[in-house]
């Protein structure tokens, strides 16, 4: 009797994580940015249809890298979701937090049972009624959870655009400014971002019921100019 093929549970764990964070690294960034009036969203995509960015609820966004079909799956369920958690109970009770704990637990489950891990790192965003309600939540593609206060990176390279950002980050920055920062950091030493290049969303602190809001080409390119 052939005994069976034995692989180190650690081996296992360290080999899907490779592979995820491998698959993620191919694809492009994306930054999000606290500001004075908000939260911007800020992905380097040059597609018109496939995007990153989306809203998820009133007060709520999604950002997803990596692998497209994977991330969008779970942009549709946290839709789903909150659309429920909303009808059930109330608006009000749709949060980032617990959205952000459904997403850990759907991609924990992922990366420790199936073969194969989701190649994404996604991005729950929330704009609070006040700037101390603001919510940043970057969950990996095993679960992990970092509740993020001034700004977070996905994807690949996101340490030295990490960098490159906290540099230029000052206090009070209004959309334009934290657009630039964003632009400026996700494009290195090396290269120039135009409005084309960029996907940009925010989450305004508008007093109205719906607070994300899609920032057209012709605005990014004035602020990047500016």
């Amino acid at each position: 009797m052939s005994m069976p093929f034995y692989v180190a549970p650690e081996q296992v764990m360290k080999d899907r994580a490779d592979y995820a964070r491998k698959g993620i690294a191919r694809g492009r960034a994306a930054v999000a940015v606290r500001y004075v009036d908000g939260v911007a969203l800020v992905a380097e995509n040059q597609s018109n249809t496939l995007r990153k960015i989306s809203e998820i609820y009133d007060r709520i966004a999604f950002a997803g890298v990596g692998k497209y079909n994977e991330f969008d799956q779970l942009r549709v369920a946290g839709v789903r979701a909150a659309d429920l958690k909303g009808f059930q109970y109330s608006r009000e009770d749709v949060d980032a937090r617990s959205l952000a704990n459904q997403y850990a637990q759907i991609l924990g489950q992922v990366f420790t049972h199936e073969m194969k891990p989701m190649e994404v790192e996604i991005l729950v965003a929330e704009v609070g009624i006040t700037a101390d309600g603001d919510q940043l939540y970057h969950i990996l593609y095993d679960g992990t959870v970092m509740d993020e206060k001034r700004f977070t990176v996905l994807g690949g390279d996101a340490e030295a655009i990490a960098g490159r950002l906290r540099d230029s980050l000052g206090d009070g920055l209004d959309l334009a400014g934290s657009v630039r920062a964003a632009a400026a950091a996700l494009a290195g030493p090396d290269r120039t971002l135009s409005a084309d290049d960029l996907e940009v969303a925010v989450l305004e602190r508008n007093g109205v019921r719906r607070c994300f809001r899609r920032v057209t080409d012709d605005v990014v390119a004035g602020f990047l100019t500016a």
